[in-house]
C-alpha cells in the first residue's frame, strides 16, 4: 500500500498537468481563430465611410429651368461621389412636408430645399434639425427658420438689371409690372430692385406704374390674364412691361400680341429660357436675365459635402429671413439682350446656337 499511493499520485498529477497545457492552448488563440474580428471592425468601417446622402426637395419642374437645375445638381453631386435623392413636389405645401419627412428616413445627411412656400418651409428646417440634419436654401430663402446656408443669385440684383435695361430704352411712360408668385421671396426681391430703379422716375414724374400685380405660382395662363387687365384699364396705351420672369413675360407677350402690340412694347424677363432668347431675336422680348446655374448647381454640391462632413462654411454675406441672419453665398446674374446672345448663353452651351437662332 505504501508503493502505490506515490505512484497513483504521480499519475494524477501527469493527468493534471496534461488538463493545465490543454487548456492553456485554447485560452492563447491562433492568428487564424482572431483574424475574424479584425475583418468585422473593417466592415463597419466601411459602412460608416459610405457616400454622402445628399436630399434634393424641389417645388416644381413646371419651367425649364428647374428641369436645367435638376440635371446639373444631380450630375455634380454624382461626380463628387455622393448619392442623390430628388423629390418633387409639384407646388403642394403639404406633399413637399411629407417627402421632406421621407427623406429624413432615408437617412440623408443634408437636405437641399428649393422650398414651394417659403413661410410654411420652415416646418421642414424644423423637422431635419430634429434628425441632426443640416439645410441649404436652394434659390430661395426659407422664411423665418434657422436655415444653414442659403446659395443663391442675387435677386434683387435681377430686378436692377431689368429695370435699368428698360428704362434706358423707355425713360419716360406709362410702366406695367408683372410679379412672380407673392409665397416666393425671390419675387419679392426681384421686385424691389425694379423699383429701387424705378422710384427716382417715378419721383420725377417721368414713369407713372398703372398697373402693378402679382402672379399666382408664377403661372403664364395667370400673367396672361393680369396683362390683358392692364391693357384694358389702360386702352392699351402701355409703354413698357417689367415682368418677374420669362414664364410671366411669354404671358404678358401674348396678351399683347392679342392686341397687335408685340415687339412695339419693350419687355423684359428673367431666367433665360430658350424660348425667351427666341423672342429677343424675333424682337418680342427686350431682354433677359441669365442666371448661369450650373455655377449655382457647382457651387451647392460642394457645400453641401461639406455641410455633411462637418466643415464650417465661411460667407461673406448674411440674409435676414425674419428670424435669424442667414449665412449666404449669392452670385451675380448678368443681362442677355440681342446684342450679347452669343458671349453669354450660347458661350457657355447653357443653349445651342442652332436652338436659338434655328440654324
Amino acid at each position: 500500500m505504501k508503493r502505490f499511493i506515490p505512484h497513483c499520485m504521480k499519475i494524477m498529477l501527469m493527468v493534471l498537468f496534461i488538463f493545465l497545457l490543454i487548456a492553456c492552448e485554447k485560452a492563447e488563440p491562433t492568428e487564424s481563430e482572431s483574424s475574424p474580428e479584425p475583418s468585422l471592425e473593417l466592415e463597419e468601417e466601411g459602412a460608416e465611410s459610405g457616400p454622402i446622402h445628399i436630399g434634393f426637395s424641389m417645388d416644381t419642374l413646371e419651367e425649364e429651368r428647374w428641369l436645367k437645375d435638376r440635371e446639373l445638381f444631380k450630375k455634380e453631386v454624382e461626380e463628387l461621389g455622393a448619392k442623390i435623392d430628388i423629390m418633387v413636389a409639384n407646388e403642394d405645401v403639404a406633399k413637399q412636408i411629407a417627402q421632406v419627412e421621407t427623406l429624413i428616413h432615408n437617412g440623408v445627411d443634408v437636405l437641399v430645399i428649393v422650398p414651394y412656400n417659403t413661410e410654411p418651409a420652415a416646418a421642414i428646417v424644423e423637422k431635419a434639425h430634429l434628425a441632426g440634419i443640416k439645410v441649404i436654401s436652394y434659390d430661395r430663402l426659407i422664411k423665418n427658420a434657422n436655415v444653414d446656408l442659403y446659395v443663391s443669385f442675387d435677386n434683387e440684383m435681377v430686378g436692377e438689371l431689368q429695370a435699368k435695361a428698360i428704362t434706358s430704352l423707355v425713360p419716360t411712360g406709362k410702366y406695367v409690372y408683372i410679379g412672380g408668385a407673392i409665397t416666393d421671396n425671390n419675387a419679392n426681391l426681384i421686385k424691389k430692385g425694379v423699383f429701387k430703379v424705378l422710384q427716382p422716375y417715378i419721383q420725377n414724374g417721368d414713369i407713372t406704374v398703372v398697373y402693378d400685380q402679382w402672379t399666382e405660382d408664377w403661372n403664364p395662363d395667370n400673367a396672361y390674364k393680369n396683362m390683358l387687365a392692364a391693357l384694358e384699364a389702360n386702352h392699351n396705351e402701355i409703354d413698357a412691361v417689367i415682368a418677374a420672369n420669362d414664364s410671366t413675360a411669354e404671358g404678358a407677350i401674348r396678351a399683347l400680341r392679342e392686341k397687335g402690340l408685340a415687339g412695339k412694347i419693350p419687355v423684359a424677363g428673367q431666367d433665360a429660357d430658350l424660348t425667351a432668347v427666341q423672342r429677343i431675336v424675333q424682337g418680342e422680348q427686350a431682354m433677359t436675365v441669365y442666371k448661369p446655374i450650373s455655377s449655382l448647381a457647382k457651387e451647392t454640391a460642394d457645400l453641401a459635402l461639406k455641410l455633411a462632413d462637418g466643415e464650417t462654411i465661411k460667407t461673406n454675406r448674411k440674409i435676414n429671413n425674419g428670424k435669424i441672419e442667414v449665412p449666404s453665398i449669392l452670385l451675380s446674374p448678368i443681362e442677355v439682350n440681342k446684342d450679347n446672345i452669343d458671349d453669354t448663353i450660347i458661350a457657355d452651351g447653357f443653349h445651342s446656337r442652332e436652338d436659338v437662332y434655328g440654324e
